[in-house]
């Protein structure tokens, strides 16, 4: 897998910006078929790193129901990969420069 594949998006929440601020660990949205070796090589190539930890997570798809004017329509928000990065101290990741 090309590594600039594995790399989705970064995850941009309340919770992932309180973990980047306490704990130097950020989260990504992910290939489903990327593992942690490769996580990690992306992340230390794109954004001049050191990685300390990865840890990763499928996210489960959720059933959603709308009420529109023809009636109830039912769908499901699909699943994907999470990762969290944990960076060497000192080290951060500006997230907010690509926008």
């Amino acid at each position: 897998m090309k590594l600039s594949e594995v790399l989705v998006k970064p995850i941009l929440t309340e919770k992932a910006n309180a973990q980047q601020e306490k704990l130097r660990r950020y989260a990504f949205k992910v290939d489903r078929r990327a593992n942690k070796l490769e996580i990690k090589k992306a992340v230390e190539e794109f954004y001049a790193v050191n990685v300390v930890d990865v840890n990763t997570a499928v996210v489960p798809g959720k059933n959603k129901t709308r009420y529109t004017k023809a009636g109830f329509i039912q769908g499901m928000k699909g699943a994907y990969k999470k990762a969290m990065v944990t960076v060497a101290e000192g080290e951060t990741i500006d997230l907010y420069s690509n926008i």
